[in-house]
């Protein structure tokens, strides 16, 4: 492997860890498809307090999975790019494909017994 694929790869790797917390993929699955959001939204249909919200979008920020903006004293984030959009639905189709087959599985062990 070339050195600047393994850059590539651990680049690649800091995005999907800054990801890999429920609170941030439901953030971000939020965002996705309600839109932009303040802290004080996200703080309210989370369920999380606000200072626990800015950290989680501090490291989403950090990573490029969101952007923000200012407007007045309230800061609205969005998407960072749409890929990230994108990103979330193949996410679910996984998670969706995982169920279908477990509970397939679920029915054959039961259709044994």
């Amino acid at each position: 492997m070339e050195r600047s694929d393994l850059l590539r790869a651990e680049v690649r790797a800091g995005v999907l860890k800054a990801m890999a917390h429920p609170t941030r993929i439901y953030i971000v699955d939020l965002i996705h498809r309600t839109g932009q959001h303040c802290v004080q939204d996200l703080s309210l249909q989370v369920g999380v307090d606000a200072s626990t919200i800015s950290r989680h979008l501090s490291l989403l920020k950090h990573a490029g999975i969101l952007t923000d903006r200012k407007e007045g004293t309230t800061v609205y984030y969005s998407l960072g790019c749409d890929c990230i959009g994108e990103f979330m639905t193949g996410l679910e189709k996984v998670v969706l494909a995982k169920q279908a087959r477990e509970n397939r599985l679920l029915e054959s062990l039961l259709d044994r017994g």
